[in-house]
């Protein structure tokens, strides 16, 4: 599986100027990937201003990733602020390769530190997609700060996990470990795509968006730079770790 992970810096709150941006990015690279994926709320930044800027699916965000994962083939895993009846959420959508909707994850656990959940509703659930035989557990952020959930994921034995994220550089180093470690533990791969710049609120990022294999090894890590970046995995190598170490099977308090 070929796979892009979008590492830019968003414009606070703008989503036409960061289409624009984004739109100028991707046609302006080579991108030979199956698979593009964008940082945690992608066309917003970490905003904490849920009631003006959510939308339903026939919101701006939610038309623009379609169309664009119908027009370049590819399937989509993007960031929007999800309005849904009364409530709004963290959350991470999968368009398929013809644009449809395929599955949305709402992030499980807001970021108390700026007090997320105030403005944001917890998602309940896990979820879990796929594309093709590949199944992928999906995650935001914060969450990566609790194994446990990511445990569910690998008793499901998932084959990749994605966390799209707005991670500050105080604790980058958290970032890079944790995404290593919730490979090694999980025996799968992760996919870690951070937003880089600085933000209205004077928060610093540096990206450092990656991918760790089931073993635990670094496969591409980016810092700094607003790019593109392009790698593949071998899916193979998921179930040839856990038949060879078979530490999932004796799990015992989950």
């Amino acid at each position: 599986m070929k796979i892009a992970l979008i590492q830019y810096s968003p414009i606070w709150e703008a989503k036409e100027e960061n289409i624009k941006k984004l739109n100028e990015l991707i046609t302006t690279s080579s991108i030979d990937a199956d698979v593009l994926v964008f940082p945690e709320m992608t066309l917003t930044g970490f905003t904490m201003n849920s009631s003006k800027l959510a939308e339903t699916i026939e919101g701006i965000s939610f038309q623009y990733f379609s169309n664009f994962a119908s027009k370049l083939n590819k399937d989509i895993f993007a960031g929007i602020i999800e309005e849904d009846g009364k409530s709004f959420y963290n959350s991470l959508v999968h368009f398929d390769n013809n644009g449809v909707i395929k599955n949305i994850y709402r992030k499980i656990h807001p970021f108390s530190l700026v007090n997320e959940q105030e403005h944001i509703s917890a998602g309940e659930n896990i979820v879990i997609t796929d594309i093709g035989n590949v199944k992928i557990g999906l995650t935001i952020c914060y969450d990566l700060r609790f194994p446990e959930l990511y445990r569910l994921y690998a008793k499901e034995k998932v084959d990749v996990i994605i966390n799209i994220a707005n991670w500050p550089v105080p604790r980058i180093e958290h970032w890079k470990h944790l995404l290593k470690a919730r490979a090694i533990e999980n025996q799968c791969f992760i996919v870690g795509v951070n937003r880089v710049g600085i933000d209205a609120k004077s928060y610093k990022y540096n990206g450092c968006s990656s991918v760790f294999n089931p073993m635990g090894e670094e496969i591409v890590l980016l810092e700094n730079d607003e790019k593109i970046i392009q790698t593949e995995i071998d899916i193979s190598e998921v179930n040839k770790t856990r038949n060879k170490f078979g530490f999932l099977e004796d799990m015992k308090l989950i």
